[in-house]
């Protein structure tokens, strides 16, 4: 009995949580999460139909697809850093009851998102040909001309892509998950659609899915940004002219986004480096890799989902001072991430041949596909919870720079150096990849097990 009590002691002091006025009751938690993890669903789901529909154009169109959303993944990241740190910043503001200080806070993360994203399109369009040469080396001409076409229609897309996922942030921020999952989903709806007529109807190719991708994201960011100019909400943004840098409350997002961007960014590097190894084992590899990378997303995406909702839940707390209740929820919703991986792992991988025919791969392909998503569905529920949902709840305390150092030191001593050693060295296929990914995950789920038990997350603070 007393050995279960210093355990549980380790994870949170039950003496000191209010257990009558939890900042997140039952019902309020699930109020918030379900709709991120739909989201988060409907998104893969979406890139995932993307994908078969783009596949049964050519193999040189998914693989062309493939290659560049490497890079767009790359850009992603930044903005998607970028947004947890409003979320983390707002949701730490609004801990504390200060709506003011919130709402000066969202018109600096606008602001800074505007400028990053425009000058990354810029940077992006122009520089599309020598960048996708420097990557990947040598392309097969047929690949390169529909890389070209896709790389320059998502570039366009960057600024849309990056308000809206500030605007979703600021309302998960605020608790409200609902909205920003009702908009996503209709875009998503509105981007397969639009790929249909593209690609199937027009007869576009890469150029009408990147084309429907581009009009899906302007359209939602236009909705975003006109439901946050009503009053009465919790965070308010209007009148985009008068705002002028507060360079204090940049540093301070910065100071989360930096390094969450680092860390995002390390990863994606890292990917288009295994994707460059890929690359040089031909167009079914390739295809096979594009396919299983859709499918390992679509497998953990609900324990993502849960991820990106622990950060308003421990951001809030934290702003308030309520440190046992944030390591109370850290705990209670990474087991709960567990139950959900374990179930989607198995319910992906019964979906993975129907997926491989309706998408019209090649044997080879298929097969390879295959092989790989029986090897994640086994290894994976067994060490990338830890390796992941706990640090999201202690970046939002503001421990970030452990979580960057950590993550890009296993991203490339585990999941980069391995792959490339057994793909040069032991002949490995795209198999060598996922290897490497296991060994990444479980290297990371040792360490952020021992940080959480530490403590030494909780001596950071975001707002001073």
């Amino acid at each position: 009995m007393e050995a279960e009590k210093k355990r549980r002691s380790l994870l949170y002091d039950t003496s000191q949580i209010d257990w009558q006025n939890l900042l997140y009751g039952r019902r309020a938690l699930f109020a918030l999460l379900i709709p991120v993890i739909v989201e988060q669903l409907l998104n893969s789901l979406m890139g995932m139909v993307d994908t078969m529909m783009v596949s049964n154009v050519s193999s040189e169109a998914i693989s062309a697809v493939s290659l560049v959303d490497s890079v767009n993944n790359l850009v992603i990241q930044v903005f998607a850093a970028l947004a947890a740190g409003a979320t983390i910043i707002c949701a730490q503001y609004l801990g504390k009851k200060d709506k003011e200080g919130c709402n000066r806070a969202a018109g600096q993360v606008f602001l800074t998102v505007a400028v990053i994203s425009t000058a990354l399109t810029v940077l992006c369009v122009a520089l599309r040909k020598p960048l996708l040469s420097l990557v990947f080396g040598k392309v097969e001409e047929e690949v390169m001309a529909d890389c070209l076409i896709y790389f320059l229609l998502t570039g366009l897309s960057y600024p849309f892509m990056a308000l809206f996922s500030t605007g979703s942030s600021l309302y998960r921020a605020a608790g409200n998950s609902r909205f920003p999952m009702v908009v996503s989903v209709i875009s998503n709806i509105g981007n397969v659609a639009g790929n249909a007529i593209f690609i199937f109807g027009l007869h576009m190719g890469v150029a009408g899915a990147a084309l429907s991708t581009l009009l899906s994201r302007m359209a939602c960011t236009v909705v975003v940004l006109i439901a946050l100019r009503k009053p009465g909400q919790d965070i308010v943004f209007r009148d985009y002219l008068r705002i002028r840098p507060d360079f204090r409350l940049i540093g301070m997002i910065l100071a989360v986004g930096i390094p969450s961007g680092i860390e995002n960014g390390m990863f994606q590097f890292g990917k288009l480096a295994i994707q460059s190894t890929v690359s040089t084992m031909g167009t079914a590899a390739i295809a096979a890799q594009a396919m299983t990378i859709i499918l390992e997303m679509l497998n953990g995406i609900g324990a993502i989902g849960v991820g990106i909702g622990l950060m308003t839940v421990v951001g809030q707390c934290i702003g308030a001072g309520r440190v046992e209740e944030a390591k109370y929820y850290i705990v209670k919703l990474t087991a709960c991430a567990e139950v959900i991986l374990a179930v989607s792992c198995v319910l992906t991988l019964l979906l993975t041949k129907p997926v491989i025919l309706l998408g019209g791969m090649e044997a080879e392909s298929g097969r390879l596909c295959m092989e790989m998503m029986i090897a994640i569905t086994i290894v994976k529920p067994l060490v990338w919870v830890l390796s992941f949902i706990p640090g999201y709840g202690m970046r939002a305390a503001g421990d970030v720079r452990f979580s960057m150092i950590t993550s890009s030191a296993t991203m490339w001593l585990c999941r980069v150096a391995l792959c490339i050693y057994l793909v040069r060295v032991w002949g490995f296929g795209p198999m060598a990849v996922w290897i490497g990914m296991f060994a990444d995950w479980s290297v990371r789920s040792i360490l952020f097990g021992w940080r959480f038990l530490s403590g030494r997350w909780l001596r950071h603070r975001v707002l001073r």
